[in-house]
């Protein structure tokens, strides 16, 4: 796993903090995942006051503000300086929504609320596509870190495009990516894993789940699974069949 701004994760797991049937759920939910990033909203966190704070605080995780549900660069802006007010951290899980149903991030916001926000010493997390272009202009703003998503928001869907995402990563190697939004099962995750993501991070799978401190179990099992496998240098696909045992030695009859 690479580091994040100078951070090396103990998990690639990075869960949200919204939309649990409880505080307590939240909380049991967040211990059985090994989670090692809780993302949290500015306006949930305003929502919810003291006691959802010591809760975030108790679980002794990395935090990561998000702005979540902004439409435009100066929104996600004045939301990332408050946030870095209250919760005493550069980083910053950047959103800049440009539409309303899917949820898909406004590249021109996007940059334009990343450049401004490198320059004031914000360490950006920016929530991207996997458009290879819009990486590169990312990076080149002040972008140390990429977050395409796997699919819209909630969705649940899993890796859409996985040649998008496989020929983003092979672009650049050496930048930290963290898939991010629509993940529905801990397989996808394993799969993010093992194409070679540095992370995932996910809410609405767990939390929205059955019993989603059974799933958040599950998916710290899964990113486990996925980073060993990526780290095993697993085979290649086949077009043909390959025999696993040995025809020498053979009885020819």
């Amino acid at each position: 796993m690479r580091d994040f701004h100078g951070v090396r994760l103990a998990s690639p797991l990075m869960l949200g903090t919204a939309q649990y049937p409880s505080p307590a759920v939240m909380e049991e939910a967040f211990r059985a995942s090994g989670a090692s990033v809780a993302t949290v909203s500015l306006r949930r966190e305003g929502g919810q006051g003291q006691a959802f704070w010591d809760i975030i605080r108790g679980l002794g995780l990395h935090v990561l503000p998000n702005t979540a549900g902004c439409h435009s660069a100066r929104e996600a802006i004045t939301t990332a300086q408050m946030a870095r007010e209250l919760f005493g951290t550069n980083w910053i899980k950047l959103e800049v929504i440009g539409d309303a149903d899917t949820l898909q991030p406004d590249p021109f916001g996007l940059l334009e609320a990343t450049e401004a926000l490198a320059a004031d010493g914000f360490e950006v997390f920016p929530f991207t596509t996997e458009d290879q272009v819009l990486a590169k202009r990312l990076l080149e703003a002040g972008a140390q870190v990429l977050m395409p998503w796997g699919a819209p928001i909630g969705s649940g869907l899993g890796l859409n495009n996985r040649y998008g995402l496989r020929t983003l990563r092979a672009a650049f190697p050496d930048v930290p990516m963290v898939i991010d939004a629509g993940l529905g099962l801990p397989s996808h995750a394993a799969d993010a894993l093992e194409m070679g993501f540095d992370a995932v991070l996910l809410n609405t799978a767990v939390a929205q789940a059955g019993d989603p401190v059974a799933m958040a179990r599950a998916f710290a099992l899964a990113v486990e699974a996925g980073a060993l496998a990526r780290q095993a240098d697993p085979m290649a696909p086949r077009d043909m069949a390959q025999p696993s045992t040995p025809v020498i030695g053979k009885a020819w009859l």
